[in-house]
């Protein structure tokens, strides 16, 4: 599946972000500029940053599995924590 998301963060800092999050459950498998890729028991999972149209950074997220697996609950969770950080009045819910 993939995943999209805009933010105001910039895409270092969106990527700082996912190597915290992903990392602290699944094992780095890339490290490139802008992209990171982790893989687990649970699936595989890279994460892009890339500045677009100004002060906007698009984050994409692709995992290797079908929709509503634990890898894709795992990615939409943290684009929705994601959007709290650049966002701090957005109130995260959902069942992921």
């Amino acid at each position: 599946m993939k995943y999209f998301h805009r933010t105001h963060l910039s895409p270092d800092a969106a990527i700082a972000a996912a190597s915290e999050y992903f990392g602290a459950r699944l094992g780095a498998s890339e490290e490139a500029d802008r992209r990171r890729s982790f893989a687990g028991p649970i699936g595989e999972v890279s994460v892009t940053a890339a500045a677009e149209g100004g002060h906007y950074t698009l984050v994409t997220v692709v995992t290797n599995q079908p929709a509503e697996s634990e890898i894709d609950k795992f990615a939409k969770r943290f684009l929705t924590l994601l959007h709290t950080s650049a966002d701090p009045t957005h109130r995260p819910i959902g069942a992921y």
